[in-house]
This record gives C-alpha cells, structure tokens and sequence, in this order.
C-alpha cells in the first residue's frame, strides 16, 4: 500500500512539474511576442511623424 501511494505521488509530482513548465513556457512567449510588437508599434509611429 505504502509503495502505491510512493508511485501516485511520483506521477503527481511530474504532472505538475510539466503543467509549471507549460505555464512557465507560454508566459515567456507572450512576454518576447508583446516586445516584439511593442517595438514594431513604436517604429511604425516614428515613420508616420
């Protein structure tokens, strides 16, 4: 009994490891595509001025 609940908490512990990391991921994308396109704005309104 004891070594399944050793197992469960293994399986648990790397499922939440990878939900972090995806988290983790996605916010670091958004982070890079929102400079990205903050730069591109502020060249765009340089050029119409």
């Amino acid at each position: 009994m004891s070594q399944n609940i050793l197992y469960a908490l293994e399986i648990m512990g790397k499922g939440m490891g990878s939900i972090f990391a995806v988290i983790f991921l996605l916010t670091l994308i958004v982070i890079i595509m929102g400079k990205f396109t903050d730069t591109r704005q502020k060249k765009d309104s340089q050029d119409e001025a």
